[in-house]
Parts: C-alpha cells; structure tokens; sequence
C-alpha cells in the first residue's frame, strides 16, 4: 500500500511537470516526464495520447504513428483518429490519411479541417471546395482569414489545372496571400496583365505586414517574396520578355529560399526558356528539380511538365539511352499522353531512323484513335521532311475531322499543286465542298425554301473556281462560278470570270451572259481624286499650295502671277584663256587619250629601257648591238618580217598637226606635272 501510495504521488508530480511543460510549449521535458509515467503505468491512454501529442510538436511523426499503431487496444481510433490521420498526412500517406479521417465516428472540427488538406493534396478541388465552404459557414474563431485563403488557393487550382471559370466568391483581398491566390487564378484564365498588377499589390501588402514587425529582417522579406516574384516572372515569359524573366528567375536562385517547390519550379522554367541553347546551365539547373520531398510540393501536372523537359534535355546532350528510358516511363504512367511518343519519335529522328519514327506514331494512332489527328499531322511532316509530299498528303487525307478545314484544304491544295498533280488538288476541293453541301443539307432537314450558302462553303468554290480557271479547267470551272453567281447575282466580278470561261467554250452562251453586264453609264465610278492622291499609298501626292498672308494676296491678285526667273551663273574660265585662240578639241580626253600626247620626257637610262612586250625591242636598241656593225653582213629577213623591219627604221611616221593652241598651253601643262600634277586640263 505504501509502494502503490508512493506511486500515485509520484506520477501526480509527473503529471504537473507535463502541465507545466505544456504550458510551456516545452515538449521535450515534457516527453521526459510522460516516459518516466508510462515506466509506472504502461497502458495508460492518457500518458500515451501526450506521448504521441509530444512526438509530433517535435516533428517525430513516424515515432508517434509506431507507438499508435503497436497500441491500438488501447488507443482507439474514436480517440486518436486526429492525430494518427496528421501523422499520415505529414509523412505524405494521403490516401491511408483519407482512410482514418473517413472511418473515424464522429468528425471533428480538427478532422474536417484536416480533411480539406487532404483532399487538396490529392487534387479532388470540387470536394475540397465544398468542405472549405462548410468550414467557412460552420465555423467562428480566429482561423476564418486562414480558410478563406485556402478556399482562395483550391479556386485558383481549379482554374489553372482544370481550366474551370473561377466564380467570384466575394472575398476581400486584405492580405498578400488572398491577393497572390486571385492573380494565379487570373494566370489560369490568360489574363496575364491583371494578374500583374494582383501581384504587384500582393507584394506591397507582404512589404507593409512584415515590416510591421522589427524582428523581421529585409533578407526575411525577400525570402517571403520569392514566390511572388517567381510568379512576376512566370507572366514574363508567358508575355515573350524573356530576357527580363530569366534575370528575376535567377535573383530568387541566388536567395536560396527554403522552398524545394518554388526552387524546381524556376529552374524547369529556365530549361524551357534555355531550350536546346546553353545546355550545360541546363544540366545545373535540372539538379534542383530532383531534390528531396519536391514530389510532395508540386501538383501532378508540374510533376508531369518537368519529367517532359528531363527527356527533351536528354535528346539535345545526346544522351539517347536516357532519353528512351525517362520517355517510356512516361508513357507507361500516362499511356494517352502524346509528349511521350513525340519524344521518342523525335528521338528517332535525330538518329536519322525517319521508318522507325513514323511506325512508332503510326502505332500510337490506331491504339489511341482520339488523339490520332495530332499524330498523322507529325507523320505528314516527317514525310514531308523525307521528301515524300505524296505519302504525306495520303496521310492528311486520312484525318476525317481535319479534311474539310479550310487550313487543310489550302495545305493539301498546295502541295499537290508542288507535286504538279492536279486533278487530286481538284478532288480535295470537290471533297470539301461535298462535305459542306452535306452538313447544310443536314441542318436544314425538312425546311424548302433557299438557303444561302455559309461564307466558308462559297470561299472554297471560289477558290477551288480560280484554281480550276488558273490551270486551263474552264469547263469544270463554270459549274463553279455558275454557283456563285446564283448566290449573288450582282457580283459583277463573277459574272465576268463566267463569261470569260464560256467565250472559250460556248460563245453563244456567253454573249447571252454578258447581257447581264451593267452599262457604262451604271458602271462609271465617282472617285474622289484629291482624297486618292492624298491617300497614305498613293505615289504621287500634289503639293498643297501654301497659304499666303491677307494683305499680299490681294497685292498679288491686282497685279498678276509673276515668275521669278532664276540667274544664271557664269562658268568659270581657264587662267590662260585666249578668246582668240580656238579651244582644243581634245581638251576633255585625258592626257595619255590625245593624238599628240608624245609621253613624259625622262632621263636618257630611262628612254633606253624597252617598254612593250617580253622580247620586243625599240628603235634605239639597234645602237647598242654590237653585232649590227658595218662589217657585219645583213640578215635575211624571215618571210612576212616587212612591219619588223619598218618598225626598227629609222623612218619616223606623220603625227597628227597638233591645234592652234596646243602648242600655247603645253608649256604650262608641264609646269602642273612638275609640281605633281597627275593629268591635263
């Protein structure tokens, strides 16, 4: 009795130390004491409920989920549902947390809580929506600005991962979060430039929070705006100015937040904006997106968006192996996705295995017969990358529910046109034209009277009518045009085309026709010639007469237009001109062009030196040979030698007379030369 009455003031002394820690907020002392009472009683529930309430204040989550699962006689799960459900939670077990919170009896204020979290985590945003508007309606206390931030946050998921028109739920955006929430909300929705100016007001609300409090330091509020500015950065990019995203991208790298989410988020978008560029700050920056515990931060679709770019860095460093590998697991995880398979069709490509490529998209088409379109548009560019236009346009023929777009048309039009094959380009008109014929004749079912044509329907017959005309298909045009001008009888421009294909095929026809063309007098146009030639594209544009003072223009009316006559001015005159003397004929010809140009008096060495070809020689060259002496006999010439022989004569040929006054002006024209002169006047 004594022993047992000892206890009992022992662990009475325990539990006020427990109390008091609790108070406290000291846990650790308070884990100490609770020991020390489950080591006098070892299955009492409420030594074991603060020991697991202890465990978890200090972040011991799988300590605290051990001692709940090993003592579940005792600790039921009416009792410690909450707690268990958080440890769960808090080690990332989200369904076994929807499982506790589900089987629990009673469901808490703490557990419904709970259960919007959880249901957040796992992307279920209708259920997480409808759980936070009971909170919100069910509850009063200090913790309703905190709900209206995660209702806030489960509105804006919606609208960026499920493309879902947020509905305005009136709530007041008095603090950084709620505004931060409404701008990612306004991003999810394209509104790019009011979802600035939300986050530039979600900033300046965060500054003025925490500048309030003096323990905060200006490190603190940057590291608090990291996510904001990575948003900031994020409209950037999307907005085309990625010059300024990546400096901001990399201001928040350098602050090294806490945050493995934002981190892995920034640095997948700086891979998308490097692309196949500057790899290797690539291959740095993708070892952000593999740290510890980002798997629990990001949504699914973020997840999914950084495992595409892994494989797309994997193609552009050419590692192939890793490329196939990161790509086929993407595809086991989302088989209908297309990213996968364009990867690896991609990847097949740049290993120059086009067949491959194309039998893999083909595969992936009959399999997925839904996402088939965008598929065979890729084999089609393959093909055409190959050279084979023909198989690519059997390919686009093939996608039913593209065949009668415009777009398409134009594109299969084109290349077959390329091809020089006409009569298919025809036919894909003739197809499409059939197919709107076919979808009016559907929506009118029933109803008699005339219906005009849709403007789509009447621009493919005009433009399958001026292709047929362009390349010599009058006959076959007709029945277009025909059609058209039914459609609109007063189209002057089609009733003349008409009457240009039947003057080659039935004149008679066509003389009929050209009865229905306006006269000239209906036809004569009132143009307003001054409004065209001032007109931004007009080529001439008449000067507009300036506007002359009051006084002036009546002096000038009395007294007439009067022309100004512009003075001439004299041409200046030579310094050695002679009015006597005629000009020399030749004067505008250089120097070396004139008959009488004789060339430059220089040294005598310097006349002696042969000008001319290799072996010719000059008349003075005779002089110096020793062997043309008198005692020497003469050389026979050689046959056809008589020009040679006159050239090296001593017989000087008539030069020109030089004019009457060449001979006054050459003294000074050889004064110019010696002072440097290079040609004559």
């Amino acid at each position: 009795k004594m022993a047992a009455a000892g206890a009992a003031a022992a662990a009475a002394g325990l539990w006020s130390e427990v109390n008091r820690c609790g108070q406290n907020g000291d846990f650790t002392r308070a884990l100490k004491s609770v020991n020390k009472i489950l080591q006098i009683s070892k299955d009492d529930v409420t030594a074991l409920q603060c020991k697991v309430v202890c465990l978890i204040q200090n972040g011991n989550f799988k300590e605290a989920l051990s001692i709940i699962n090993t003592h579940t006689k005792v600790l039921s799960s009416d009792i410690i549902a909450f707690e268990k459900a958080y440890c769960e939670y808090r080690l990332n077990r989200i369904e076994s947390a929807l499982k506790t919170i589900q089987s629990a009896s009673q469901q808490t204020d703490k557990l419904k809580e709970l259960y919007g979290q959880v249901l957040y985590r796992l992307e279920r945003y209708d259920d997480c929506l409808a759980a936070y508007r009971d909170l919100i309606r069910n509850s009063q206390d200090e913790y309703e600005e905190e709900r209206k931030t995660n209702l806030s946050a489960v509105v804006a998921a919606q609208s960026t991962w499920e493309n879902v028109v947020p509905e305005d739920l009136g709530l007041r955006e008095a603090t950084y979060e709620l505004c931060y929430n409404s701008a990612c909300a306004l991003i999810g929705q394209g509104k790019l430039n009011e979802a600035m100016k939300k986050l530039q007001k979600a900033e300046e609300l965060c500054r003025q929070s925490l500048s309030e409090d003096s323990d905060v330091t200006e490190e603190d509020i940057e590291a608090e705006l990291a996510i904001i500015h990575g948003q900031m950065a994020y409209i950037m990019q999307l907005q085309g100015r990625t010059e300024d995203a990546l400096q901001l991208y990399n201001q928040i790298i350098k602050l090294k937040p806490t945050d493995v989410g934002l981190l892995a988020v920034i640095a997948n978008n700086i891979i998308t904006i490097n692309k196949d560029q500057n790899v290797f700050d690539s291959k740095k920056k993708v070892k952000l997106t593999n740290a510890e515990g980002v798997e629990h931060k990001l949504s699914k679709k973020q997840l999914q968006a950084i495992e595409f770019n892994k494989a797309l860095l994997a193609m552009y460093t050419n590692q192939a192996d890793q490329c196939r590998k990161l790509s086929a697991s993407l595809q086991s995880q989302s088989p209908e996705h297309l990213l996968p398979v364009l990867i690896q069709a991609a990847q097949l490509c740049r290993e120059k295995q086009h067949a491959k490529a194309v039998a893999l998209l083909q595969d992936f088409a009959d399999q997925h017969p839904a996402n088939a379109a965008e598929i065979k548009l890729t084999m089609a560019q393959l093909k055409i990358a190959q050279g084979s236009v023909t198989k690519a346009c059997m390919i686009l023929r093939s996608i039913e529910e593209l065949q009668h777009k415009p777009g398409m048309v134009s594109a299969l039009v084109t290349m077959y046109s390329h091809e020089e094959d006409i009569d298919s380009a025809i036919e894909v008109f003739t197809q499409a034209i059939q197919w709107y014929q076919q979808f009016q004749a559907r929506t009118n079912y029933g109803c008699c009277v005339f219906q005009p044509k849709s403007p789509v329907h009447l621009s493919l017959i005009r433009e399958a009518a001026n292709f047929k005309l362009k390349h010599g298909r009058k006959k076959e045009a007709i029945s277009d045009l025909e059609e058209l001008w039914k459609q609109n009888p007063k189209d002057v421009h089609t009733l003349a085309q008409l009457i240009s294909a039947y003057s080659l095929v039935d004149p008679e026809k066509a003389k009929i026709l050209s009865k229905h063309l306006p006269s000239s007098d209906t036809m004569s146009l009132k143009v307003d010639v001054d409004a065209l030639e001032n007109s931004h594209g007009a080529t001439y544009v008449r000067k507009k007469a300036g506007k002359l003072p009051g006084d002036n223009q009546q002096k000038e009316q009395g007294q007439g237009e009067v022309k100004k006559k512009k003075k001439k001015k004299k041409g200046k005159l030579p310094k050695n001109y002679d009015p006597k003397v005629t000009p020399d004929p030749e004067r505008w010809l250089p120097m070396r062009e004139r008959s009488y140009y004789r060339g430059r008096k220089k040294g005598k060495k310097k006349e002696q030196v042969g000008k001319g070809t290799q072996g010719s020689t000059t008349a003075g060259s005779s002089e110096l040979d020793a062997s043309r002496t008198a005692s020497s006999p003469p050389t026979s010439p050689r046959p056809g030698s008589a020009a040679a022989v006159s050239a090296t004569s001593n017989v000087i040929p008539p030069r020109h007379q030089k004019p009457a006054g060449a001979a006054a002006t050459k003294k000074k024209q050889q004064q110019k030369k010696k002072k440097g002169s290079k040609g004559g006047w």
